[in-house]
């Protein structure tokens, strides 16, 4: 199974919607737990990383600074 690419800022798509009803999130933790922030409301929420990367759908955009 190929594994998923994820970056720090990153906004990425889950498979299920906030209840704010936005499905955009930034990344703006990485390490053995994530942290997303909602891109509607500013909610963040924190995963372990295996979590995440289930939950995850796909990577709407990437991060800008290289």
């Amino acid at each position: 199974m190929e594994e998923k690419q994820f970056e720090l800022n990153n906004v990425v798509e889950m498979k299920k919607p906030h209840p704010c009803g936005t499905n955009r999130w930034k990344i703006i933790r990485l390490g053995m737990d994530i942290r997303i922030k909602c891109e509607g409301c500013g909610h963040s929420v924190m995963l372990p990383r295996r979590e995440f990367a289930k939950k995850m759908k796909k990577v709407l955009e990437q991060s800008s600074g290289e």
